[in-house]
């Protein structure tokens, strides 16, 4: 049987997949069950399940792994993991926590240039190059075949000219060795157009971060051949869930509770997956 990293990469090699982001082994067994091909893991959402802000300084690499290894375990499919930083302070540790994170099992893992630091959000272009080459290091030694993402995230940080920045590191992160090229927060698809046209043959990840316009469709035709969507649908959850939480909280209300999955169906979804 093919493994799932190899699933995983053959999935970039042409068309256009979305790639959903559990938080949990539940979402994530809830997400295979409606078809899709792959997963994705989301520091995003794992931070605040810990009730913790979103930043690579948030999260500790021993919990970013549970995490993962959980998700890894609940389904068969292929799983991306949202690495962060590589959470290492030098190139060296990058090398050591992107090891561990394949012996969990994934198909797949991305790392970012953001530092967490508000004075300095971006690594330097030296340092971040010298974080993905190791972990592409890492990668050839393990001897997997695991896809490699690199990301910039110029244009979530907050700098000037991003897309610009994003342009130049993007392309040095795929001569680097990144199998796949991620800007978060494109939101044009003049900007998107510019990222696939530059890291060409490589393929690139885009989250969806605008709704508006963003489809599965829009996106393929772009060139786009992997669509994330992060933290949103853990947000899409807790919106609804402090919705009704504070009806309750505010007017002794209980009526937000009737937009609640069926209890039947969430037990038989699982159920099914317990017996499989």
């Amino acid at each position: 049987m093919i493994d799932r990293a190899a699933r995983f990469r053959e999935l970039h090699e042409d068309g256009c997949f979305v790639l959903p982001n559990p938080w949990d082994p539940g979402s994530a067994v809830a997400l295979a069950s409606l078809g899709f091909r792959a997963l994705a893991t989301s520091s995003a959402a794992l931070g605040f399940a810990l009730a913790r802000q979103d930043s690579p300084r948030a999260i500790e690499a021993k919990d970013a792994l549970s995490n993962i290894e959980t998700i890894v375990s609940a389904t068969s499919l292929p799983v991306n993991a949202d690495f962060q930083n590589g959470y290492g302070r030098s190139a060296d540790e990058v090398f050591t926590n992107v090891r561990r994170c394949i012996e969990t099992g994934v198909a797949g893992l991305s790392i970012e240039d953001a530092t967490g630091d508000a004075s300095q959000p971006l690594f330097s272009m030296d340092d971040a190059l010298d974080r993905v080459r190791a972990a592409r290091a890492a990668v050839v030694e393990s001897g997997s075949d695991i896809v490699l993402t690199a990301r910039c995230e110029a244009f979530l940080v907050g700098i000037d000219r991003p897309l610009e920045v994003a342009l130049e590191r993007l392309v040095a992160f795929a001569e680097a060795g990144a199998d796949c090229l991620f800007a978060p927060d494109l939101r044009t698809s003049q900007d998107i157009s510019a990222v696939v046209a530059a890291v060409a043959p490589k393929p690139v990840n885009v989250l969806a971060a605008d709704p508006e316009w963003m489809t599965t469709r829009t996106l393929a035709d772009l060139g786009v051949r992997r669509i994330s969507v992060g933290s949103a649908l853990a947000r899409v959850m807790w919106k609804q869930f402090l919705i009704a939480a504070r009806e309750i909280a505010e007017s002794g209300s209980f009526s937000g509770l009737a937009n609640s999955e069926p209890f039947d169906a969430l037990n038989a979804m699982f159920g099914e997956h317990h017996q499989s």
